[in-house]
């Protein structure tokens, strides 16, 4: 594992403190929520507790805890997660969007992609025609539509450092289309946080138990709600593994993780094929 990076002095600018439980602030009323995306709003890797309370393999994640804030103010709250694992954009704009739509949530988040742009062969523009077209669908039947900038992967995984152009022009795609449909856009690109490995799963690929609570605590800055202001303050630093144990790990890594990501990508299949989304109707949350 490599050594966290700090911080630098950019990311503790200043941010506003909690506010009392049951403001929701410039938002207003938030009755029904939805998410759409791949497995960055699915949750994954951050499991339920195995006690029986959610069906075996399924993600908590920010969206869920999002729901939780809302549900503090109001307890009638009815929440849908449509997304998938795996899913790259135009799956997300033909599967998930039309329901979201109809659903006609007072808040719906859009988060997808960055599945498309890390792969070897991607149509930049095509992805941005396609994201256009969802996040207007979403902004003209939603109360309130949430873009994401990601997470920047380059500084974490030397071996994507190659795609940052592509990454660059995604992010200035949808900072633009956050202007254009008056859409919350929430920063996780500069938070300098999410390169420290205890902010991602084992996988090195979807955000951990702890990345996930920092990024459910930048939407509700985002949006004006009660939160952690101190959710971009690095992790205390940890004592460096051994040179042995990091190879260990990179080849326990390469084998368990690499190595089917790369077997589903030349073969074409994904990991959410003929999977469901975890909550597709809107229904109370508790």
């Amino acid at each position: 594992m490599n050594n966290p990076t700090p911080a630098g002095p950019a990311d503790a600018h200043a941010s506003h403190a909690p506010g009392p439980l049951g403001r929701l602030g410039p938002l207003g009323r938030v009755a029904t929520f939805v998410a759409v995306g791949d497995s960055f709003t699915e949750g994954m890797s951050d499991p339920y507790p195995a006690n029986g309370a959610h069906p075996p393999d399924t993600y908590r994640g920010w969206a869920d805890l999002l729901a939780d804030r809302l549900a503090t103010a109001d307890p009638g709250l009815r929440y849908a997660n449509l997304a998938v694992r795996g899913k790259l954009i135009r799956q997300i704009a033909h599967d998930q969007v039309p329901i979201a739509a109809a659903l006609g949530a007072d808040l719906t988040t859009l988060a997808g992609g960055l599945n498309d742009v890390l792969r070897p062969r991607c149509d930049l523009a095509a992805v941005c025609a396609v994201l256009e077209e969802a996040a207007a669908t979403l902004a003209a039947s939603t109360g309130h539509l949430v873009l994401f900038r990601s997470t920047d992967p380059t500084r974490r995984l030397r071996s994507s450092a190659r795609l940052m152009p592509r990454i660059e022009q995604l992010i200035s795609f949808v900072d633009d289309l956050g202007k254009r449909h008056d859409a919350t856009v929430v920063d996780l690109f500069t938070a300098r946080v999410f390169d420290d490995p205890r902010m991602w799963g084992i996988d090195r690929l979807h955000l951990s138990t702890e990345g996930h609570r920092r990024v459910a605590e930048a939407v509700c800055e985002a949006l004006g709600l009660p939160h952690d202001p101190d959710w971009r303050v690095p992790l205390a630093p940890a004592a460096p593994d051994p040179w042995l144990t990091r190879r260990k790990a990179d080849a326990s890594w390469a084998r368990i993780h690499l190595g089917p990501w790369l077997y589903r990508r030349v073969t074409g299949r994904s990991s959410g094929d003929g999977r469901p989304p975890k909550r597709p109707d809107l229904t109370a949350w508790e």
